[in-house]
C-alpha cells in the first residue's frame, strides 16, 4: 500500500521560504520584526529584486503601492528629459519625489522597512502591468535603470561591497597594495580620471566577460583575464547587469500572465494600470459656471492642449464628432467649469447645424455627462503627439506659431516616444517660459496652468484643490475598506442626478 504524499510534501519542502504572494481582501496587518529581522528583510536602499515578494498584501494596497510606483517612474522620465542626469538639480528633485512618495532612498535613514518594502512589493506589481508589449517593457526597464543610478549614486561607500554581494555580482574591490602596484595601467586605461589618483577611489576586479562595454571602447585596463574598474566606471557595468536580469524576468512574468490575470480582481488593474492617469481628479464640479459658451472659441486657441484644440476645431467645422471624441471633450469641458445645463445648450446648438435630431442630442448629451463620472485615461486616442503623422504634426505646430528649433525638440521627443513631455515642451513654448514649475499628465491641467500664466496667478484654478488621488480605474472586486470611495462616487452620480431632474422640470 502506497503512502499518500501530501499536497505540502509535493509543493514545498518544511522549512522552504515561500514566495508567494497572497491576496485578501482586508487591511493587512504590519509585521512586528525587531531590528535585525527588519534589516535582514532589506539591507540596502537599492536592490536587484532577485527574490518575488512573499506574505499577504490587500487589493486596496496593491492598488495603492502601483499607482505611486507609476508616479515615482513618471517623475523619473520627466527629470531625465529636463535635466541632465547625475546633476545636482536633477538629484534633489528626484530625492524630494522619493520623499515626497515615502520610497526608500538613503542608507542612513531610520526605520527604512516600510518604504524598502514598498519599494520592493511595487516594482513586481508594475512588472505584471509592464511585461505585455515591446514598448511597455522598454520603458519599465529604462526608467528603473535610472532609478537606480540614483540610487547608487548616493550609496555610501562602505556600504557598495555588500550590495554588490547581496546582488550575486562577483565584483570584488581590490587591496590598496594591489591598486599601487597597477595604479598607472588603470588610469591610462580609463577616459574617467583625466591625470587624477586613485588614491581616494576604490577599483573592482572583474571577469572580462562582465566588462565587455567597456573593453570595446578601450577604457579599462585588464589583465588575466579580468578587468580592473575604477568606481566611476563600474555603475555602467552595474546597470548593464540589471538591465540583462530585469529584461530576462520580464520576459518569463509575460510567459506566466495568462494565470495571472484569470484572477478576476486584478486582470482590470493591470490591463489598464500602464495607461492610468495618476494626478488630481478634474472631474469635480468645483469649478462649474466660471466660464461661459461664448469663451469657448478664445479659449480653445489660448490655453486647450492641442487635442482638446484638435476636437473642438473638429466640432465647429463638421458639428460632429464622433463617441470617443464627444467623451474626452465632454470631461474636459466639464472639468474647466461648463454646468450641465451650458454643456447641453453647447452641444445642442453644434449637433443641429449637422442636421442631429434634437431630442436625441439631448440623450446623448445626458449620457456622456453620466459616462464622464466613470471615465479615465492619460493617453488619449486623439494625441496629436502620439498618433500624427510626423510631416503633419510638423505643419500643425506651425500653424501654431512655434519656431522651427522648437518643432525640431518636440519632434525628437515625439520620435523617442515621450509624448506627454513634447506636450510640455509645447505648453512651454506657447507661453514663453523655460519652466512650467509642474510635471504635465492632464489635459485640464493644461488648461488650468496657461490661465494661471496668462491671468498673472489669478487663475480660474478650483477653489479649493484637490489632493492627488488618482481617477476611477475599470472595477475590481473591493473589500469593505474600500467602500468609502464607492460611497464618494454614488454621492457624486446622486448631485449630477437631482441637477438634471431640476433642468428637466
Amino acid at each position: 500500500m502506497h503512502k499518500r504524499t501530501s499536497r505540502r510534501s509535493q509543493k514545498q519542502k518544511p522549512g522552504e521560504k515561500d514566495n508567494k504572494m497572497e491576496f485578501s481582501g482586508g487591511k493587512r496587518k504590519k509585521l512586528r520584526l525587531v531590528d535585525d529581522q527588519r534589516n535582514a528583510c532589506y539591507p540596502h536602499s537599492l536592490q536587484f529584486y532577485l527574490q518575488p515578494p512573499s506574505g499577504n498584501v490587500s487589493l486596496t494596497e496593491f492598488e495603492t503601492l502601483a499607482i505611486d510606483r507609476v508616479k515615482l517612474l513618471k517623475s523619473v522620465e520627466n527629470l531625465g528629459l529636463s535635466y541632465m542626469k547625475g546633476t545636482e538639480q536633477y538629484q534633489s528633485k528626484l530625492e524630494a519625489e522619493l520623499r515626497k512618495l515615502k520610497f526608500s532612498y538613503r542608507e542612513s535613514l531610520e526605520d527604512e522597512y516600510e518604504p524598502r518594502r514598498k519599494d520592493h512589493i511595487s516594482h513586481f506589481i508594475l512588472r505584471l502591468a509592464y511585461c505585455q508589449s515591446e514598448d511597455l517593457r522598454r520603458w519599465f526597464i529604462q526608467q528603473e535603470m535610472d532609478l537606480l543610478r540614483f540610487r547608487f549614486s548616493i550609496l555610501p561607500k562602505d556600504k557598495i561591497q555588500s550590495f554588490l554581494k547581496d546582488s550575486h555580482l562577483q565584483f570584488e574591490a581590490i587591496s590598496d597594495e594591489e591598486k599601487t602596484v597597477r595604479e598607472q595601467d588603470i588610469i591610462a586605461s580609463s577616459s574617467s580620471f583625466g591625470g587624477a589618483q586613485l588614491d581616494l577611489e576604490s577599483v573592482y576586479k572583474i571577469p572580462f566577460a562582465e566588462a565587455l562595454d567597456l573593453f570595446r571602447g578601450r577604457k579599462v585596463y585588464l589583465e588575466n583575464g579580468f578587468a580592473y574598474v575604477p568606481h566611476k566606471d563600474i555603475v555602467a557595468i552595474i546597470l548593464n547587469e540589471f538591465r540583462t536580469k530585469l529584461s530576462k524576468a520580464l520576459a518569463l512574468t509575460a510567459r506566466s500572465l495568462p494565470a495571472v490575470q484569470s484572477d478576476e480582481r486584478l486582470q482590470p488593474l493591470l490591463n489598464h494600470l500602464s495607461h492610468s492617469y495618476t494626478g488630481q481628479d478634474y472631474s469635480t464640479q468645483g469649478n462649474a459656471g466660471k466660464i461661459s459658451l461664448d469663451q469657448i472659441d478664445s479659449l480653445s486657441t489660448k490655453s486647450f492642449p492641442p487635442c482638446m484644440r484638435q476636437l473642438h476645431k473638429a466640432l465647429r467645422e463638421n458639428h460632429h464628432l464622433r463617441h470617443g471624441g464627444r467623451m474626452q471633450y465632454g470631461l474636459f469641458l466639464k472639468g474647466i467649469g461648463l454646468t450641465l445645463e451650458q454643456a447641453l445648450q453647447f452641444w445642442k446648438q453644434e449637433f443641429i447645424r449637422g442636421k442631429m435630431d434634437p431630442d436625441k442630442v439631448i440623450l446623448e448629451n445626458l449620457s456622456i455627462w453620466v459616462d464622464n463620472l466613470l471615465l479615465c485615461c492619460l493617453s488619449f486616442p486623439g494625441c496629436p503627439f502620439r498618433h500624427s503623422d510626423p510631416e503633419l504634426l510638423r505643419q500643425k505646430l506651425q500653424a501654431y506659431k512655434i519656431p522651427p528649433a522648437g518643432i525640431s525638440q518636440i519632434l525628437d521627443l515625439v520620435k523617442g516616444t515621450h509624448y506627454q513631455v513634447a506636450c510640455q515642451k509645447f505648453f512651454e513654448m506657447t507661453h514663453n517660459v523655460d519652466d512650467g514649475g509642474f510635471s504635465l499628465s492632464h489635459p485640464n491641467q493644461f488648461f488650468f496652468e496657461s490661465q494661471r500664466i496668462l491671468s498673472g496667478g489669478k487663475d480660474i484654478k478650483k477653489d479649493s484643490v484637490q489632493p492627488e488621488t488618482p481617477q476611477p480605474r475599470p472595477s475590481v472586486q473591493r473589500s469593505k475598506d474600500s467602500s468609502s470611495t464607492l460611497d464618494s462616487l454614488s454621492s457624486a452620480l446622486d448631485m449630477d442626478l437631482e441637477e438634471l431632474e431640476e433642468l428637466l422640470q
